[in-house]
């Protein structure tokens, strides 16, 4: 089924970014979230590889496939449709896959959920949202997004979902991490200073389908022990197998995941078998970060990149 819908994906071009996100990049954030047990969300869930990568996962770590529940939603019908067949050949339970045409900003179909693991790929810098029938929404508890980008929407809709304890990893547009259209920067500065951002991944080029703008991970974590936030830039990494288009290979993902695990258990436990490495990653205090203006990323202050 994966090779099928890479395949298709491929014939379709720009009009795929509805449904697939690329393999490699759903294997990188499975990966580094590692879901081995709880409820685990997708509210824009296209053809759910983010569920199968997730329960492929669980079966090559010999968890069991019982500790996982999936929770899903998605505007599309004829996406939703494939997405429950998707999981049907694999025999996942879909009962919590959910359709509506309104979308998860206007019609929440699980209002009530609290995730231990959510796991997404958002529409970029999307424009018509449905913002003006949602001011004041218990979700922008952060700031109100603008209503020209749902960039931030997405975010505040992933932390409102999150248990007390919960993660989340999602892809975004580049441009999230820098930029100050209507609320966007003042959101970003108070999510750094409730201390909730707990990794970026800055991702290279070519990886996507359907788009060529930048695009990056981001990795947002309740009750952080540690002040700090992990800077990765991944952009020198890949390769391509056409000329349009990059995969991250197995190695690739093994070096960022290696790279975020070792640094999550240096700061839990100061262990001190974590280093940055200059151009490719360093741990940054958010009070480094406030007193730069980091917003929250700039290749300058966190020794990122040699260009």
């Amino acid at each position: 089924m994966n090779i099928f819908l890479g395949e298709f994906a491929l014939s379709e071009g720009k009009k795929c970014g509805q449904f697939y996100t690329p393999k490699s990049v759903v294997e990188l954030l499975v990966a580094m979230l590692e879901p081995y047990n709880g409820r685990v969300f997708d509210p824009c869930c296209g053809s759910g590889g983010m569920f199968v990568q997730s329960e492929r996962f669980v079966r090559e770590h010999q968890g069991k496939i019982s500790d996982i529940s999936i929770y899903g939603q998605e505007s599309n019908q004829t996406t939703w449709r494939l997405a429950k067949m998707n999981l049907a050949l694999r025999k996942i339970d879909s009962s919590s896959l959910k359709w509506n045409s309104e979308g998860s900003f206007l019609n929440d179909a699980h209002k009530d959920l609290k995730a231990d693991f959510i796991i997404a790929n958002p529409p970029f810098n999307a424009t018509d949202w449905g913002s003006q029938a949602l001011e004041n929404d218990v979700r922008w508890s952060y700031g109100t997004p603008p209503s020209t980008n749902a960039n931030y929407a997405w975010i505040s809709h992933f932390i409102h979902h999150l248990a007390p304890k919960g993660r989340a990893g999602f892809v975004l547009a580049k441009g999230s991490l820098t930029s100050n259209t209507s609320t966007e920067g003042q959101i970003r500065k108070n999510l750094m200073e409730s201390n909730l951002i707990e990794c970026i991944v800055n991702l290279p080029a070519k990886l996507f389908l359907n788009t060529q703008i930048p695009a990056c991970l981001w990795f947002i974590k309740r009750n952080k022990s540690h002040n700090n936030t992990l800077f990765i830039d991944a952009r020198n990494l890949g390769e391509l197998i056409n000329r349009k288009n990059r995969i991250l290979t197995q190695s690739d993902i093994a070096t960022i995941t290696e790279t975020y695990h070792k640094w999550q258990k240096a700061q839990e436990q100061k262990d001190g078998h974590y280093s940055d490495i200059l151009g490719f990653c360093k741990s940054v205090d958010k009070d480094e970060i406030a007193k730069s203006r980091l917003c929250p990323y700039t290749r300058s202050l966190c020794g990122l990149g040699r260009r």
